[in-house]
């Protein structure tokens, strides 16, 4: 049953249009990831469909009573003011189930008639009731300390909170008050990784809609059931999670460029054709040929604009330089490393020690507060003054160079272009220096675009395009996905993966840390050990935390039950499934022999009959495909 529905929400900023009829629909139990680059338009829907701006064109329907909770990840847009974290219409009732108690009280000592009172308190006692008021408290102590804000329970004073604090705050008030559609805008900036695990349990079994715009593809494929992806002005739907995502849109574009391919070389051919009958004076065919040519190129245009506009996108190719010396040699040593500063009682973490080889990514995971960006400061040698209290050593060869990325980059020159800093920082041609900033997305004029006017993910990257250029032996990054969106991960991904040096990395991102990490080195209670990967690293944290032990089996033994209960019924289904595989197998078989078939008179006599059914095979192989991979993986 749809709560929210879109109708061609078109809007523009100057004379770029973002949003070019954007339509679809939310029904409640969707929980919709809502992806694309950064600047694409995502936040500004989210806005329209909160009503705090308007379209240019097209209406936005919440259906019956839906009430929409919207989360921004601008903190100057959330609300915190007032003493309480209580919501207003929970405290109205509250003050009027208050007086209307104390009437009855009084009405009673005087020997009055309090029917008429009695039921008034009745009807204010269901109303709290239907508004989660008699466990608001307890849900509300539940969401703050699973999203790591166990203290800030009963305060009344928000001001000297962090940024990433009051979004916490304001996020827990928001899933607590339960909306019938939440509007979570990077909902995961600023949670560790314990905190963002305690949401994706929470949004998946989320009575309501979710849609949240989020570039963690690890959180999208816990938590979504369909990803949305707004790309150019406009809406692809896919089906199922990130990595589902990634299936479908890849082999969409494998079946469309095929489509194109097929068009492009067609009207290529009755283009030479066309000339032909002009220089044979076959006017006639001539008139024939340019009608057909025509509509080629409509339909050439048509299957172009259903290929994303980041389908040309150059992708990062690593050329990494040669390095001497076995890529197995030590060429980082931490002895006894420990952290203490000097109004705190115990260590921020204890004595660590640990190695790291010349080609080793060596990923640095824990919770916030553990100290992981204060000892990526101590081996990077960059802690200055402000970290005093350390003990033990660090070992790193004389011979060894070093780059290290904070979390906020650092430019000299900010009135310098992208162009202008590369150069200046390596001994760098024109057109090399050009295809490097392709590959981290500076394409065309975006490479003159001067670093003032850079948005923090462009900044990042443009950081580490220069950093890598310089190829230290030692690369030290702090967060580095941190305001990039997807694309521009995968890009960093591809460089970090090919890079021949070392890396130290500290990061959340777990999707990073799976495709990129050799060891994890883990902290859990002020020590941190090694491990092969992040898995096996979370497995270790659950196993020491009796809590998480006791919430999951029950949660096994409710799975059971309800298996055992509904075994007869499964086998049903799966006799359905596996009916309608073996018939997907067939359809598709006679198709694709068909498409051939077609591909054949391409070379040959084609007419304009050939390329829209070739066009209608290509379109339902591929919804065939997707039932086809959805139904093998249930």
């Amino acid at each position: 049953m749809p709560i929210l529905t879109l109708n061609n929400i078109t809007m523009n900023y100057g004379e770029r249009r973002i949003l070019d009829g954007v339509s679809f629909r939310v029904n409640k139990g969707d929980r919709i990831a809502f992806i694309g680059d950064n600047g694409a338009g995502k936040s500004t829907l989210f806005k329209i469909i909160k009503g705090t701006l308007t379209p240019d064109d097209g209406e936005v329907i919440l259906h019956g009573n839906t009430i929409a909770g919207y989360l921004s990840q601008n903190m100057d847009e959330q609300d915190l003011s007032g003493a309480t974290l209580k919501p207003s219409n929970l405290i109205e009732l509250e003050l009027k189930i208050e007086s209307v108690t104390g009437k009855i009280s009084r009405a009673s000592d005087n020997g009055e008639d309090v029917s008429s009172l009695a039921h008034e308190l009745s009807d204010l006692q269901s109303q709290y009731e239907a508004a989660g008021g008699y466990d608001y408290e307890y849900r509300l102590k539940d969401a703050l300390a699973g999203l790591g804000l166990s203290d800030i329970h009963g305060r009344d004073d928000f001001t000297d909170l962090s940024g990433g604090e009051k979004m916490r705050v304001c996020l827990a008030r928001l899933i607590v008050d339960r909306p019938d559609i939440l509007l979570l805008d990077e909902p995961t900036n600023h949670l560790d990784m314990e905190a963002v695990e305690w949401l994706e349990k929470y949004l998946s079994s989320y009575g309501g809609a979710v849609f949240v715009i989020t570039h963690d593809r690890h959180f999208i494929d816990q938590v979504a059931t369909k990803v949305i992806e707004l790309d150019g002005g406009h809406i692809t739907e896919y089906k199922g999670g990130y990595t589902d995502y990634k299936e479908q849109k890849e082999h969409f574009i494998k079946s469309q460029s095929l489509v194109t391919k097929a068009l492009e070389e067609e009207l290529e051919r009755q283009l030479d054709v066309k000339q032909t009958m002009l220089s044979h004076r076959n006017i006639s065919g001539y008139h024939q040929r340019e009608k057909m040519v025509a509509k080629l190129e409509e339909q050439l245009e048509a299957a172009r604009a259903k290929l994303p506009s980041s389908y040309a996108k150059m992708s990062f190719t690593a050329q990494p330089l040669e390095r001497t010396g076995r890529s197995d040699r030590i060429i980082l040593q931490a002895k006894d490393l420990a952290m203490k500063f000097e109004d705190s009682e115990n260590n921020l973490f204890d004595a660590l020690s640990f190695e790291v080889t010349a080609d080793e990514k060596l990923f640095l995971a824990g919770p916030n507060g553990c100290g992981k960006t204060t000892l990526l400061k101590l081996l990077s040698g960059h802690a200055g003054e402000k970290l005093k209290g350390s003990s033990g050593t660090v070992l790193i060869g004389s011979a060894q160079s070093m780059g290290y990325m904070e979390q906020f980059v650092p430019f000299d020159d900010e009135s310098l272009t992208c162009f202008d800093e590369l150069v200046s920082r390596s001994d760098i041609q024109t057109t090399e220096a050009r295809t490097l900033l392709a590959r981290f997305g500076f394409k065309g004029d975006d490479a003159f675009k001067k670093i003032n006017m850079l948005s923090g993910g462009e900044r990042s990257r443009l950081y580490l395009c220069c950093l890598l250029r310089e190829n230290p032996d030692i690369l030290f990054l702090d967060e580095p996905t941190n305001h990039l969106d997807i694309n521009s991960r995968e890009i960093l991904e591809d460089a970090i993966k090919e890079y021949s040096g070392a890396v130290v990395c500290v990061s959340h991102d777990r999707f990073f840390i799976d495709k990129c990490a050799d060891k994890i080195l883990g902290f859990n209670n002020r020590t941190a050990s090694l491990y092969d990967s992040y898995y096996y690293y979370r497995k270790a944290v659950q196993t020491t935390s009796e809590t998480i032990v006791e919430a999951e089996e029950p949660k096994q033994e409710n799975e059971n039950t309800v298996r055992n209960a509904n075994r007869a019924q499964g086998r049903k289904e799966a006799a359905k499934r596996r009916q309608r595989i073996s018939d997907i197998e067939k359809e598709t078989t006679k198709l694709e022999a068909e498409q051939k078939e077609l591909e054949a008179k391409f070379s040959g006599s084609c007419d304009e009959a050939d390329i829209k059914r070739y066009g209608e095979i290509a379109e339902l192989l591929s919804k065939l495909y997707d039932e086809y991979f959805e139904l093998n993986e249930e």
